[in-house]
């Protein structure tokens, strides 16, 4: 399964079993800005393909009403199969960082040019910085589990940045160096 809608789904029945509506709304609220759903109808074709791999299931006794909304769970494989995708993300995330260096480098011999990719990629990190990461509500109604998502993205940020700066820094310096003559690219 590629989608990254369908495993954020997937998260999101893990959290707390939910009908397809609510999980529309959910997704809105936890994933806002860092995925979007094509509508709400998406749900349900994403519901039906994780119930066809057996991810989640239906809980017997929610149709019931005038309009019955079957509410779903994750089973046991939805789980296993949801922590090996968030391994299987944070190997990309650290491959896609070595990744760029590789292909920065390849401007050893026009220094000026990665100079340039340095100085965007630094001011696209400064605007990533200063963009106020939207936190759950704090008090006594605040739902402890979005808390703790807001403050996990907040320190993931916060982190993953105090990282990319100073490599920036680094980076800079070592193409001056080569633009100014005193490395020789190989």
């Amino acid at each position: 399964m590629q989608s990254a809608v369908h495993w954020a789904l997937l998260g999101l029945v893990i959290e707390r079993p939910s009908y397809g509506y609510e999980l529309a709304h959910r997704f809105e609220h936890a994933y806002d800005g860092m995925l979007q759903l094509s509508g709400f109808s998406y749900v349900y074709t994403a519901l039906d393909t994780l119930l066809c791999r057996g991810m989640i299931e239906e809980i017997s006794g929610t149709r019931t009403g005038r309009q019955p909304k079957p509410r779903y769970r994750a089973t046991a494989e939805g789980v296993r199969s949801y922590q090996e995708r968030l391994i299987a993300q944070m190997r990309e995330d650290f491959r896609r960082s070595r990744l760029f260096a590789r292909q920065l480098a390849v401007f050893a011999q026009e220094p000026e040019i990665a100079l340039d990719v340095i100085e965007r990629y630094g001011q696209a990190c400064l605007e990533e910085a200063g963009e106020t990461p939207v936190l759950a509500p704090a008090g006594p109604c605040a739902d402890p589990v979005s808390g703790l998502a807001a403050r996990l993205v907040s320190e993931e940020r916060r982190l993953a940045m105090g990282a990319r700066l100073p490599w920036i820094d680094y980076a800079r310096r070592e193409f001056k160096a080569l633009a100014a003559g005193r490395i020789q690219p190989r």
